[in-house]
């Protein structure tokens, strides 16, 4: 009952070799062969995989297989069998990547030692800030149609940001000419409910208009006590073909979440007494009227024509983060008698607004016999944020941790003040071609020139900073050693302005992040199973540290800085995707890394350097058609945070100490059951933690700490047409 793959290969004159490339209606030819050769195509797909050609890393619009980096998909198929309903639930899973958890509202997200920092929907740059605080990591699947990630540095097309990865939601689209869709009933684990509706259908005889809308609620409580969950998304998008040559595209979505009980901060890792606490994964530091909800809008217009073997796409982007904040943080303070909690209210509010505009020329063209591919972008945003807060009277004591049950008044609230305004404007051109030295010999070249400036008030300073003109490359190699081995090398980078400023006032140039890797990428059973096995080297420099006993000359007490070796980190990574049988799928990948500083000093530990991801799903037939049994684990190595003890004594100043809090290493478990009722309606059900792991999110963060989830399912019933 369930979807057989088909395969696409490919035939000509000098034998036989592997494709891994799907050619849509406005796609640009790749240039692999001579002019010579005649190409016939079968189809190639898997579940667990895309031939779609990804723009995410260099814009040609290369497959997984010829692109020179480390590029995952977690494709609709994937997302759907592990029940990943957020962005982070799909870090949590991707390979190589990991989420650490700040609060119940607020995540980070890491690759290879770094912060990631760039993200892009459509393939079109949007910055939001780590672990934002207007819902950006609390991103609803049900918008996209899958994600890819691509690791190391992405400067290419992301600009300014870390050299860790990229992450590209891909938005769902109007593509079908005939009413389809599907209808989502899920319950689960402390009484969440959930529906999505899913339903695309044409809007003119023709089917030259399409429409598709996507609409999904869900509400529940959480592990925690007093917290609750409420979600809902709304998004439509129309298609339309101008001509048989030119689409446009227009959408928007809305996602809202309104959460009760919310925490800012987590719970706290010592006592009064100095000794480290054991806390039920319940607890809170939340009250019954403390919330942090957001609202995410999404607008955009894409308009792409085709012309011969080259396509150009207009898009325009408005995106709106915003959220209203009524929290209360928990902090130590210090006595004579020991250590307490004092709590901090807070009201506050977050906006930020931005628009992008893009351009994008790709296609191919013939030099000295051959045919070579070619892009050429250019991409214009601009980021305005503000953010507020409101005095506060009336703070009341907690009295005993202990034995606090979370009621606590809210307190009295006063005057409107502005802590951060302040606008980001970032303007790039790229351009990058790929060369056909030979059949099996490609080599990409490519380029962005940059420009970064951001101005306003951040806290009662004033910034007014940037960098022009920032050059960063891209290359990368590839050869073909038969029809089912590829190696390949590339060398990418990224910057990053700094706000610090020299012992002679000049601004410090910005951070540079160059990432190094050297890969073979393979296809086995017609390409349905592919793997990529990598070396890599991550690198900062320019970073701003501290000038021992410098001050800025004319600026006394103002501390100068100077540019140094940053972190660098060194590892490897394995990733196996895609199908062992048609019946069977697979991901399995294994990623390890060092990160040191220039004394060779271990940082960014906080983050795991070892993570180990395993999903696989069987489908069977014969007696037990339509039966579906998929398990997972996800082990992540040890991670740890050098911390300050707060002082247990403070009529010794001396007695301050730096502990190191850690969570070992741990694994969670998942299992997912899906049976087919009839072609059109099954049953699924998901548990995550099957083991009922106990396990630290975060450790050590503001020397707090914050539990991840226990053990939970869902069920879902699910009517597809």
């Amino acid at each position: 009952m369930h979807a057989q793959p088909t395969a696409r290969v490919r035939f000509t004159r000098k034998g036989l070799a592997i494709a891994c490339i799907t050619i849509s209606p406005l796609s640009h030819g790749q240039g692999t062969e001579s002019n010579a050769d005649t190409i016939d195509e079968i189809v190639v797909t898997s579940r667990y995989t895309t031939n779609e050609q990804l723009d995410t890393a260099t814009g040609l619009g290369l497959t997984l297989y010829e692109t020179p980096q480390s590029v995952t998909v977690m494709t609709a198929q994937r997302i759907a069998d592990q029940d990943l309903d957020s962005l982070t639930d799909v870090v949590n899973n991707a390979a190589g990547m990991s989420a650490r958890a700040q609060d119940s509202t607020r995540h980070t997200y890491s690759a290879r030692g770094f912060e990631i920092n760039n993200y892009q929907i459509d393939g079109i740059p949007i910055y939001w800030q780590p672990g934002g605080n207007a819902g950006e990591t609390q991103s609803d699947m049900s918008l996209y149609e899958r994600v890819e990630v691509v690791r190391g540095a992405t400067g290419l097309l992301t600009g300014a940001g870390n050299p860790s990865a990229s992450i590209n939601l891909v938005r769902k689209h109007a593509e079908s000419r005939v009413l389809s869709g599907s209808v989502d009933f899920s319950a689960g684990r402390w009484n969440t409910y959930g529906a999505t509706a899913d339903v695309s259908t044409p809007l003119n005889d023709s089917g030259s208009v399409r429409g598709r809308f996507v609409g999904h609620v869900e509400e529940g409580e959480s592990f925690r006590d007093l917290a609750e969950e409420s979600t809902q998304v709304f998004y439509g998008t129309l298609d339309a073909d101008l001509t048989d040559n030119t689409l446009l595209r227009v959408g928007a979505s809305r996602q809202e979440n309104e959460p009760e009980g919310s925490t800012w901060g987590g719970l706290p890792v010592w006592d009064i007494d100095g000794n480290r606490t054991e806390w039920d994964r319940s607890r809170t530091i939340g009250t019954d009227w403390t919330s942090w909800s957001s609202t995410v809008e999404h607008y955009y217009l894409d308009l792409i024509h085709e012309f011969g073997d080259w396509t150009a796409k207009l898009s325009v982007n408005n995106n709106l983060n915003s959220s209203d904040q009524l929290l209360l943080y928990f902090g130590y303070e210090e006595e004579n008698e020991g250590i307490w909690l004092f709590p901090s209210p807070r009201n506050a509010a977050t906006e930020r607004d931005q628009t992008s505009l893009s351009f994008q020329l790709s296609g191919d063209y013939n030099l000295f016999g051959r045919r070579h591919d070619l892009t050429f972008g250019v991409v214009d945003h601009k980021d305005d944020s503000i953010a507020s807060s409101r005095a506060r009277s009336d703070v009341a004591d907690i009295g005993d941790f202990y034995e606090w049950d979370g009621s606590y008044p809210q307190p009295t609230w006063g005057g409107n003040k502005v802590e951060v305004e302040q606008t980001t404007e970032q303007f790039g051109v790229y351009a990058a071609t790929r060369l056909s030295i030979s059949d099996p010999f490609k080599i990409i070249l490519g380029g962005r020139l940059a420009d970064w400036h951001q101005t306003g008030t951040y806290y009662g300073l004033d910034r007014d900073y940037g960098d022009d003109n920032v050059f960063i490359p891209y290359i990368g190699t590839l050869y073909e050693l038969n029809n089912q081995h590829t190696l390949y090398a590339s060398y990418t980078e990224i910057f990053q302005p700094q706000n610090y400023e020299d012992k002679n006032g000049k601004l410090l140039d910005p951070v540079r992040g160059g990432s190094t890797e050297v890969g073979l990428k393979s296809l086995f059973f017609n390409g349905t199973l592919q793997s990529t096995i990598s070396v890599f080297n991550i690198m900062q420099d320019n970073l701003g540290q501290a000038h021992k006993d410098e001050t800025i000359r004319g600026r006394e007490g103002t501390q100068a800085y100077k540019a140094a070796d940053g972190p660098e980190s060194q590892g490897f990574e394995f990733e196996v995707v895609g199908e062992l049988s048609p019946n069977w799928d697979l991901s399995l990948s294994y990623t390890s890394f060092d990160i040191e500083d220039a004394s060779g000093n271990a940082v960014n530990t906080n983050n795991p350097s070892e993570l180990f991801k395993v999903f696989t799903t069987y489908y069977f037939d014969g007696q037990l058609d339509g039966l579906t049994i998929a398990g997972g684990v996800n082990w992540e190595g040890r991670n740890y945070t050098d911390v300050d003890k707060p002082q247990t004594n403070t009529n010794k100043p001396d007695a301050r100490e730096k502990v190191r809090v850690e969570q070992e290493a741990y694994a969670l478990a998942s299992l997912m059951v899906r049976y087919e009722l009839t072609n059109q309606l099954s049953a699924q059900l998901n548990v995550q933690n099957l083991l009922d792991e106990t396990y630290y999110s975060q450790i050590g963060f503001y020397r707090q700490l914050e539990y991840g989830e226990p053990r939970s399912f869902t069920a879902s019933l699910k009517y597809q047409f």
